[in-house]
């Protein structure tokens, strides 16, 4: 089976033939292809006793790449365990209009930051009304910028604690449903990321390239904004989790998602690379689709974050300054138990162990502790 590696190997050449990438697109595109391969290095295993010996290439451990994921998304996932309380919790997803898609494209470390800030302040202002829950709530966000096909899709998921702490410091409950409804919640949003865009806007804070050129004037800029007033922005809660145990489960399914994994990869030929996605037409069945490997590569590379961004951020009950006291408080309230992490303290080498359900430390054939060779290091 073919893997994103296999595709950047064959088609990352010619795409820099038509593209000039950024330097940490390079940087992603360098990562994918040398990922665990005698490039980075590597160590061999020993068994001293019957003679057995494999070879280990060091991984990139870059975040966009789909072979350095699972054992740091199950770590991340098992310390967030000490973070959840015994109540219900909503799945929340905010996107922006086509309209702004470019724009965003254009101005990731700004307007990335704009999309958190805007939803923080939208659940945050409407939960502390007495009209909604009249609590402060707990929530983590994170984006993600892809659509199933690669298309430039920006849009932020959230896990709502669905209930918060009043000013009493008493608990309050919310009702099954989501207790701010989605049109609330999609006015709320439009109206501060656009307030925050002018402002960014009037401080001469944006960059407009090629068909965002004439965003630039004064009117043009206006127009836009007008535009995206005038749209429904989409903004929905799902249902909500059955227990912790589902927003743990859930965690993992998200947080460390890229925007392709190689298990949807179907086909790689001399040209084209073939993908499953989900047909949201036909009942969320999935069908392939068909790219050119160059436009495969310029579509994954669309998706490689600014350098240092945090993509995951907690607000609320969930946010560090308060999980020694609000949140403490609140899992005292709640009755929820303290949940110690099971891979707190261990090494990386002990978890891939307890994943494997083997002892990667031992041979293979004999059962005898095997003995590490180097081989070279990661430049």
């Amino acid at each position: 089976m073919s893997t994103v590696q296999d595709i950047f190997m064959r088609f990352h050449d010619s795409y820099l033939e038509q593209a000039k990438p950024t330097h940490q697109q390079a940087k992603v595109a360098s990562a994918i292809k040398r990922c665990k391969t005698a490039s980075l290095g590597g160590h061999v295993c020993g068994c001293e006793e019957c003679g057995h010996l494999s070879i280990h290439y060091n991984s990139c451990r870059d975040r966009h790449c789909p072979m350095c994921q699972e054992v740091n998304k199950v770590i991340w996932v098992d310390q967030r365990r000490q973070d959840i309380l015994n109540a219900p919790y909503f799945h929340l997803v905010f996107t922006v209009p086509q309209e702004l898609h470019t724009l965003i494209y254009q101005n990731q470390k700004r307007l990335y930051p704009l999309m958190y800030k805007a939803v923080a302040e939208t659940l945050t202002e409407l939960s502390a009304d007495e009209k909604y829950l009249g609590a402060q709530i707990g929530f983590f966000s994170l984006l993600h910028t892809w659509a199933q096909d690669l298309h430039y899709h920006p849009h932020i998921h959230v896990v709502v604690l669905a209930g918060g702490l009043t000013h009493t410091n008493q608990w309050r409950n919310s009702s099954k449903k989501f207790f701010i409804p989605a049109k609330v919640l999609s006015k709320k949003f439009r109206g501060k990321f656009l307030h925050h865009l002018k402002k960014l806007y009037a401080k001469d804070k944006l960059s407009f390239f090629g068909s965002m050129e004439h965003i630039r004037e004064n009117k043009a800029f206006q127009q836009l904004v007008d535009t995206c007033y005038e749209k429904k922005w989409y903004s929905y809660a799902k249902e909500t989790f059955a227990g912790p145990e589902a927003v743990v489960q859930y965690l993992g399914r998200y947080t460390h998602r890229i925007a392709i994994s190689n298990a949807r990869v179907v086909t790689m030929d001399e040209d084209r690379v073939t993908f499953r996605v989900r047909d949201r037409k036909n009942a969320g069945k999935t069908k392939n689709i068909s790219l050119s490997g160059v436009e495969f590569v310029r579509r994954f590379l669309m998706h490689v974050l600014p350098r240092g961004f945090v993509k995951v951020r907690y607000y609320g009950l969930l946010a560090h300054r308060n999980k020694q006291t609000k949140l403490k408080l609140c899992r005292k309230l709640t009755g929820s138990p303290v949940c110690k992490p099971k891979f707190e303290g261990l090494k990386a080498v002990d978890v891939l162990s307890l994943l494997l359900k083997r002892d990667v430390t031992l041979c293979p054939d004999c059962q005898m502790k095997l003995t590490n060779i180097r081989l070279g290091s990661s430049p």
